[in-house]
C-alpha cells in the first residue's frame, strides 16, 4: 500500500508539472510593433530554454548548447553588382555578380537578426539561408559602420532566434561557443575560453573617429566566413557577434575578437527604431593613461583615460572636465582603457544622463553628465532622406488599388528625374520588390533605398494592372 500511494503521488507529480510546464511555455506572438525594439520583442515572449545544464561536467555541456543555438545563426550570401540589366532578347547582357558570404544571428522570431556591416556592405542582394536549407531574401533595416554592425529583416514566421545574455558578466577563462559558416562549411561549432576583454585591435574605421573598439577575446577558432556569427556562453545565450581575427596569414591563428552583446543590443535597438543609431558622446579625445605617461606628466595613477582635449560645447564642457583630468568610472564602473570608456559610453543616446568619475589635480570628482550628440544637440536625429530617391516622389497606395490589385503592400511613385524617368518607370507604378526583396509601404521603400548603389531590380505593377520590371542605376 505504501508502494501504491509512492507510485500515485509520483504520478500527480508529474501531471502538475507537465500542465505547468504547458502552460510557461506558450508562445504568445501578434502584429509587427514598428515602434518596438528588439530587446522589447524578445521580452515580450516565453522562449523556450534547454534545461539547465549547469551540474554537467563541461565538455557534455557544449552538445545542448550547440544543437539549441545552431538553428538560429544563419548563412548569408551577398551579391556584389549589377547583374543581369536587359530583359530583351536581342539585347541580353550580362554580368555575373561577385559574391562573398558570412553569417549572421537571428534575435526575433519574425525575421530580424545582427551580422556585420563588413559582411553586406554594398551588396546588391542578400540571400539568408537557414539551418534548414530554408532560402529568403533579406532587406537592410539599417548600418553602424562604427561598430560594424547591421540589422536585417527576412519574412519569416516562427524562427529560432537567441535570446541576449550579458556580456559584462564575461570573465576571463569562461567556456564559449562560436557559431557561424566559415569557408562556406554550415553550422560550424567551435570551443574556447574568453581570453581577454575590452580588446582595441585597430580594424575599425569611422569618418568621424567614432569607431567603437572594445572587443571580446577569445581562443574558440574563427575564420573567413564566420563574420556575424554568435559568439555564446554555455546557456545558449548570445553575448558577442564574431568579427575578426589576429592573423597573418587571413586564416584562423589562436585568436578571434567578438562585439560584445552589451553593446550590440543598443546598435539594433537603434537601428529598428530610428534607422540609425543614436550615439551619445562625452566629446573629448581621450587617450590610455599607463606607467609611462603617469611619470611622465605627474599623474597619480597608473590607469585610467586621460583627456588631452574637451570640444566646445560638449557634454564634458558643460560638466566642468578639463584637459588633462583623468577619467576612472564612467556609469559608476571603473574604466582603465579608451576602449572601455567608449564602449561604456555607446550604450546610451543623447539626453541620457550617466554619473562619470574623474580626477582633477589629484581631486576626485564625480557628476552626473548629460550626453550629447556629434552635433552637440540632446535630441534625438531623425534619418535624412537618401540620395538614392533623388528624382522619385512617394506615395501610399491607395486602398482601392490594393483591393483591386490584391496587393498586400508596396509603395506609388513618381518619377521627376533622373535615373527614374530614364528607366522608363511611368507615373503612378507601384514598386512591388526592389532586388526581389518585398516592399511594404513607403518608409520601407526609403529604408530598403538607403543601402543601394548601382544597378537595382525594381519590381511591380502599373497603374493600369501591368506587371513590369526595370533596372535602375542609383548612385
Amino acid at each position: 500500500m505504501k508502494n501504491l500511494r509512492s507510485w500515485m503521488g509520483m504520478v500527480l507529480v508529474a501531471a502538475v508539472g507537465g500542465t505547468a510546464g504547458a502552460l510557461v511555455t506558450l508562445y504568445f506572438s501578434g502584429a509587427e510593433n514598428a515602434g518596438q525594439s528588439v530587446t522589447e520583442m524578445q521580452q515580450m515572449m516565453l522562449t523556450r530554454h534547454s534545461a539547465d545544464t549547469s551540474g554537467w561536467p563541461e565538455i557534455q555541456r557544449f552538445r545542448p548548447t550547440s544543437k539549441q543555438v545552431a538553428r538560429a545563426v544563419v548563412h548569408i550570401r551577398v551579391s556584389f553588382g549589377p547583374g543581369m540589366f536587359s530583359l530583351n532578347p536581342l539585347e541580353y547582357r550580362y554580368q555575373p555578380p561577385m559574391r562573398s558570404s558570412g553569417s549572421g544571428v537571428l534575435l526575433t522570431p519574425n525575421g530580424y537578426l545582427v551580422t556585420n556591416n563588413h559582411v553586406i556592405e554594398g551588396a546588391s542582394r542578400i540571400e539568408v539561408v537557414m539551418y534548414n536549407n530554408a532560402r529568403y531574401y533579406a532587406k537592410v533595416i539599417g548600418v553602424d559602420p562604427s561598430t560594424d554592425l547591421a540589422l536585417l529583416k527576412i519574412k519569416g514566421e516562427n524562427l529560432p532566434f537567441l535570446c541576449f545574455g550579458n556580456s559584462d558578466l564575461l570573465e576571463p577563462g569562461d567556456w564559449v561557443l562560436a557559431v557561424g559558416n566559415p569557408f562556406e562549411l554550415t553550422s560550424t561549432v567551435t570551443a574556447g575560453i574568453v581570453s581577454a576583454k575590452a580588446r582595441n585591435i585597430g580594424v575599425l574605421r569611422d569618418r568621424n573617429n567614432l569607431q567603437v573598439e572594445s572587443f571580446i577575446q577569445t581562443d574558440a577558432a574563427v575564420n573567413p566566413g564566420n563574420s556575424g556569427g554568435a559568439l555564446v556562453n554555455l546557456k545558449g545565450e548570445l553575448v558577442g557577434i564574431n568579427t575578426a581575427i589576429a592573423t597573418s596569414t587571413g586564416q584562423y591563428a589562436g585568436y578571434s575578437f567578438a562585439i560584445p552583446v552589451s553593446l550590440v543590443q543598443k546598435v539594433v535597438d537603434d537601428l529598428k527604431l530610428y534607422g540609425q543609431v543614436q550615439r551619445g558622446l562625452l566629446g573629448v579625445q581621450i587617450e590610455n593613461v599607463d606607467a609611462a605617461l603617469a611619470e611622465e606628466l605627474g599623474l597619480p595613477v597608473n590607469r585610467g583615460v586621460l583627456v588631452r582635449r574637451v570640444n566646445p560645447g560638449s557634454a564634458a564642457e558643460t560638466a566642468g572636465i578639463k584637459p588633462g583630468d583623468v577619467i576612472t568610472e564612467v556609469d559608476r564602473k571603473e574604466v582603465a582603457s579608451v576602449s572601455e570608456l567608449q564602449e561604456r559610453v555607446a550604450r546610451y543616446r543623447p539626453g541620457h544622463e550617466i554619473a562619470v568619475a574623474w580626477l582633477h589635480r589629484g581631486n576626485r570628482i564625480q557628476k552626473n553628465v548629460k550626453l550629447r550628440n556629434f552635433n552637440g544637440r540632446e535630441q534625438l536625429e531623425k534619418p535624412e532622406l537618401p540620395d538614392t530617391l533623388a528624382g522619385l516622389d512617394l506615395k501610399e497606395v491607395p486602398p482601392e488599388l490594393l483591393t483591386r490589385f490584391s496587393l498586400t503592400g508596396g509603395v506609388e511613385v513618381h518619377p521627376t528625374g533622373n535615373p527614374w524617368t530614364e528607366a522608363g518607370i511611368p507615373r503612378g507604378f507601384i514598386v512591388q520588390y526592389v532586388d526581389k526583396v518585398e516592399v511594404e509601404d513607403p518608409a520601407d521603400f526609403v529604408r530598403i533605398m538607403q543601402y543601394k548603389k548601382g544597378g537595382v531590380l525594381i519590381e511591380g505593377i502599373t497603374a493600369d494592372g501591368k506587371r513590369r520590371i526595370f533596372a535602375v542605376e542609383v548612385q
